[in-house]
Formats: C-alpha cells, sequence, structure tokens
C-alpha cells in the first residue's frame, strides 16, 4: 500500500479480497474470523496498530486514587481488566470479594475468569455489546455503587465518562496504561489491502502516524464502537462497515454482512 492508498481492484484481477484486522491474531483456529475467511475465500492479516504502555505504580499514585474505596469497576476491554489487577499486584492491594464488575461485552466479562471466581450475582455486561445497553445495567446499581473506570492516559472514549457525569454516577477515571502507534509502515506500504477494519481511535491515528499522507482511494473501511467510528469519520475516511449495530452487534456479524454483497460465497 502506498501513502496515496489502494485501490480494491476486486474486479480487474478478481483475486481474493485482501482484509487488514489491526488486532492480534486469534489464538484458535475456530476463531469466527477463520470461518470468514473459509466462507468467502477472503485473505485476513491480524496487525495491531497500537502498542499498550503499562503505567507504573509510582507514577499512579500521583492521581490520588484510593482502589479500595470503590465498589465496582468498569471494563470496556480485556485490556484494561490486565492493567487493572496488574496495578492491584503491583501496589500490593487485595480487591474485594464483594467488588462488582461491570463489562461492555458478555467476551470481556468472561476474561475475569484469569483474575476472579467468576459469579453472575456481581458481573454484568450489556446485552448486545453497545454503550447503550452497559449503561442500563449501570443504571439499575448507580444508587448504590462507587464506580472505578479504568483507561487508557489518552482515552479518546468520552461517552461513558459523560453519561456518568450526566446521571450523577460516583467515579473516577484512573489512567493505568498508555497506547502509542505501532511502527506498522513496512506492512502498509507492502501489502495492498481491499478492507481495513479499526477497533480503537488510537489506531486510526496510528494509521496516520505511519502513513500521513494515506489517502483512502477505493479501500473499504470498517469500525467498532462509537468512538472509533467517529475518529474514523474526523479522519476524512468513508466508513462502509459499522460495528456495533442492532443487526451487527460485533465486527465479525458486519464484516459477514459486508462480504456477502461483495463476494460470490465459496462452495
Amino acid at each position: 500500500m502506498s501513502t496515496k492508498g489502494a485501490k480494491t481492484g476486486t474486479k480487474a484481477t478478481k483475486q481474493p479480497l485482501q482484509i487488514l484486522i489491526t488486532q492480534p491474531r486469534p489464538t484458535s483456529e475456530k476463531s469466527p474470523y477463520f470461518e470468514l475467511e473459509r466462507k468467502y475465500g477472503v485473505q485476513l492479516e491480524f496487525q495491531p496498530f497500537i502498542v499498550l504502555e503499562a503505567i507504573p505504580a509510582k507514577e499512579f499514585r500521583r492521581q490520588k486514587i484510593d482502589i479500595t474505596s470503590f465498589t465496582a469497576v468498569i471494563f470496556t476491554s480485556r485490556n484494561a481488566i490486565d492493567h487493572f489487577f496488574r496495578m492491584c499486584e503491583e501496589m500490593r492491594i487485595t480487591v474485594s470479594q464483594d467488588t462488582k464488575y461491570f463489562c461492555v461485552t458478555e467476551a470481556v466479562a468472561l476474561y475475569l475468569q484469569k483474575f476472579i471466581l467468576y459469579r453472575k450475582r456481581k458481573v454484568f455486561y450489556g446485552a448486545d455489546g453497545t454503550n447503550k445497553t452497559l449503561f442500563d445495567v449501570i443504571n439499575k446499581h448507580k444508587e448504590n455503587e462507587r464506580f472505578l473506570y479504568p483507561c487508557s492516559e489518552n482515552q479518546q472514549d468520552n461517552e461513558i465518562v459523560n453519561w456518568l457525569k450526566n446521571n450523577k454516577v460516583g467515579f473516577e477515571t484512573p489512567y493505568m496504561y498508555r497506547s502509542v502507534s505501532a511502527d506498522v509502515k513496512g506492512l502498509l506500504t507492502a501489502k495492498q489491502f481491499d478492507v481495513m477494519c479499526f477497533f480503537t481511535p488510537s489506531g486510526v491515528r496510528s494509521l496516520f502516524d505511519n502513513l500521513p499522507d494515506f489517502v483512502q482511494n477505493g479501500t473499504f473501511i470498517g469500525g467498532f464502537g462509537g468512538n472509533t467510528l467517529k475518529a474514523i469519520e474526523e479522519a476524512g475516511l468513508e466508513l462502509q462497515i459499522k460495528a456495533p449495530t442492532p443487526e451487527s452487534p460485533s465486527m465479525i456479524t458486519a464484516l459477514d454482512r459486508f462480504l456477502a454483497t461483495q463476494v460470490k460465497v465459496k462452495k
């Protein structure tokens, strides 16, 4: 892909669609992504566009936030879970067994099993993976809980923060990690991708950090999450694949629906 963008060229060459997923490759070959690959005969490439750096406990203490004074934690990603429990370990904090956890998706909620004894009466998640259904769950508990929302130092997701403020929820947003752009210029200049899927505003920023002169020029763009979609549009890119929506609660389903209109299903 040149810094001027890439043309899909699919009609002329009839080559398999090249799809870039800006996340790590799934560890299981049973991943739904590979089902899509087989179903449509496309080629998937996985490459994270951001690198997370841990904020050390010494730096965290400057925020003057007492983790033990909160009764509930909001998680919007597995990374947030990793860094929350890392920070607790570094600071030798024992998280109360009565702590409640509110997660944006069931997949994020299930990841908690790596760190806690999973009990449904203290783990909650949104019904369809959207912030709205997460808010519905939090709303039922906001009167009795004080919420901690661990996030990235350069967090660009203000929708949750604004909702918490507007609904008078007691909360703090401690920074426990920061994201920096990964060096992916070699990949982007070596290959032409027909589809590029982003999952965070930082991932969109990384695209332009690596290719400042990037022009879409026929490349289909997908995004997951309201703030990612906003970042894509603010970058001047045309958005063709959106998730979550009622019809496409995940990037998998959004890609499936998109590919059904672009590719003849592989028999």
